[in-house]
């Protein structure tokens, strides 16, 4: 099955097409990481000049071109005026094609085969084209604008992941804090931990002399029963 670009789709893909042809092994094949680590890749292609003409689409371009080429250096005929509001004038050249077309079929019903047919057809081209330059003249503005406003987007989400850190940053130290206010002091720490002289009972004379006299007692009752024996 052959795509619109010269690519073949095999196996499973054959439903898939490309509008590009598919890239030449030939070419990626020799950008491996052997062939650049031995200096056998081939080297890039070289930047273009920067005040220099190139060609794009068959045509020659110069560096210092404006984008939006002027109507007079395409051969076309201008009609509108220099200084103008493209608003303006696209509504006129709208209102034109309308009027254009109206006459255009008036003309197919009324004599088919008549000149003025292909005279409105090219009138009706040339609106086009000019409505088509001035929508291109807007260009600039939109990427402008389109610029502006992925910026303002990604200000906002960086905006938006500040404030939730912030809050985050916050309730983190809240509870650190919380948790730094209820431990103890140093002192109140240290005296949980000592434990007062006054209330371990220290054994008295008379109580330390209890044990002894009570063996002494049962070793007399013990050296009777052996000389009664």
């Amino acid at each position: 099955m052959s795509v619109p670009g010269g690519a073949m789709a095999t196996g499973g893909d054959a439903g898939v097409s490309s509008s590009l042809p598919l890239p030449s092994i030939k070419t990626y094949g020799l950008y491996t990481d052997d062939s650049y680590r031995r200096g056998l890749a081939p080297p890039p292609p070289p930047v273009p000049p920067t005040h220099d003409t190139y060609s794009m689409f068959g045509s020659a371009f110069c560096m210092d071109d404006p984008i939006i080429q002027p109507l007079e250096n395409q051969g076309i005929k201008r009609l509108y005026p220099l200084n103008f509001d493209h608003r303006k004038e696209l509504k006129k050249l709208n209102h034109s094609v309308l009027a254009n077309f109206l006459d255009l079929l008036e003309i197919l019903i009324r004599c088919p085969d008549s000149s003025k047919r292909l005279e409105k057809i090219d009138d009706i081209k040339l609106l086009f084209i000019h409505m088509h330059h001035l929508i291109n003249e807007f260009r600039p503005h939109q990427a402008r604008e389109a610029l502006r406003v992925t910026l303002e987007l990604q200000k906002r989400q960086r905006l938006d992941i500040a404030n939730r850190f912030q809050l985050h940053l916050d309730k983190v130290l809240d509870t650190v804090n919380g948790a730094l206010q209820a431990l103890p002091s140093g002192d109140e720490f240290d005296s949980k931990l000592l434990v007062p002289t006054e209330a371990a009972p220290r054994p008295s004379a008379d109580a330390a002399a209890e044990p002894a006299d009570e063996l002494a007692r049962l070793d007399a009752v013990m050296c009777q029963i052996m000389d009664a024996t």
